[in-house]
């Protein structure tokens, strides 16, 4: 098994509990780490053995810029289910969400949530 990963995918969306976030949007960025069981060996160099990480960058961004979600968890999950099922090779999915503009009074960087697909 190996790992591919897709780091800090940048959308622009509208999710979170308050109106303001649905109306003003934001960006999110998204890291995906997907461990995969190659279907055939690689000695073949077949881009069917593995993970198309052009078509995964694809199913992540149709579901970040898709329908609102309140939680980044619910998101982060979304991600990770659909990957799974869309690859059946990816045997765990990592995928973290963050959001720079988090509704928080203080200053930080960002919010971000990490979920693992299977639990």
């Amino acid at each position: 098994m190996y790992v591919i990963r897709l780091k800090n995918c940048a959308f622009f969306a509208r999710h979170g509990v308050h109106d303001a976030e649905e109306m003003l949007g934001q960006r999110f960025y998204v890291d995906a780490a997907l461990t995969v069981d190659p279907q055939k060996p690689l000695d073949e160099d077949d881009i069917g053995a593995t993970v198309d990480y052009g078509e995964a960058f694809q199913v992540i961004e149709a579901i970040v810029t898709g329908k609102r979600r309140f939680l980044i968890e619910a998101l982060a999950r979304d991600v990770a289910r659909q990957l799974c099922a869309r690859f059946p090779q990816i045997k765990r999915a990592e995928i973290t969400v963050r959001k720079p503009n988090a509704p928080v009074p203080g200053v930080l960087d960002h919010v971000e949530v990490t979920l693992v697909w299977p639990q």
